[in-house]
């Protein structure tokens, strides 16, 4: 990429594979919590709803800041600390948490606009309800799936304040997009760089966006027969 300099092409690289490590980890996971806040009744369903969509309300830096506490060498997650504090890795746990509430509502909404007389016929004919997931509710939520897993990683791709909190700012290991425009910023005549990036993001979110609209309305299509 000519027209990036090294840096700013490494924060690319890095950004773009963090954001794929968030979404694909957190997926399963995104399908899971959907499924469980829109089918199940369970005590703390609401206690749950609250902690997913809990990143959206509080300020990234207190997400970050929390996960710093949680992994660090004092902290109940620090064994595992090592594997996540000032790298990558630790930049993709922070995406993929701050990314985690926008892909379950997507899929949420998904699951609760399938008829729930289709799954209970299933298993009135016997089918175990792993079984009426995969073969019922899954290909029927598939547009939901996907439109979750896309806008998960648009915002993946423009995480900052969680990320920058907990595994600092660091070329080539912890830089991101959004961290390398505020180091462009910080510096004199960098602003040319840091311009190209904000174009670069604005395009990958739009391109997001779009993709959603895309894939959501092509595997709808697909499902209806159409």
């Amino acid at each position: 990429m000519g027209w990036l300099g090294p840096e700013a092409t490494d924060a690319l690289l890095l950004s773009v594979k963090v954001s794929l490590w968030a979404t694909v980890v957190s997926l399963p996971f995104g399908v899971l919590v959907a499924h469980a806040l829109a089918r199940w009744s369970f005590p703390g369903r609401q206690v749950l709803n609250g902690m997913v969509h809990l990143p959206l309300i509080l300020p990234p830096v207190v997400t970050g800041y929390l996960l710093l506490i949680g992994f660090g060498p004092q902290g109940p997650l620090g064994p595992v600390g090592g594997f996540f504090a000032f790298r990558w890795t630790g930049a993709a746990l922070a995406a993929g948490i701050m990314a985690f509430p926008l892909m379950v509502r997507a899929i949420r909404l998904s699951i609760e606009a399938v008829d729930p007389g289709l799954e209970d016929t299933a298993r009135t004919l016997g089918a175990a309800r792993p079984w009426v997931f995969l073969t019922v509710t899954l290909p029927m939520i598939l547009p939901g799936v996907l439109t979750g897993a896309v806008l998960a990683f648009a915002k993946a791709m423009g995480e900052f304040g969680a990320t920058i909190t907990f595994v600092s700012n660091i070329p080539g290991e912890t830089q991101t997009l959004p961290t390398a425009i505020y180091t462009f910023l910080q510096v004199p005549g960098g602003e040319t760089e840091a311009l190209k990036l904000v174009l670069l993001s604005v395009g990958v979110a739009m391109g997001a966006l779009a993709l959603s609209e895309w894939l959501g309305t092509r595997v709808a299509r697909r499902v209806a027969g159409r």
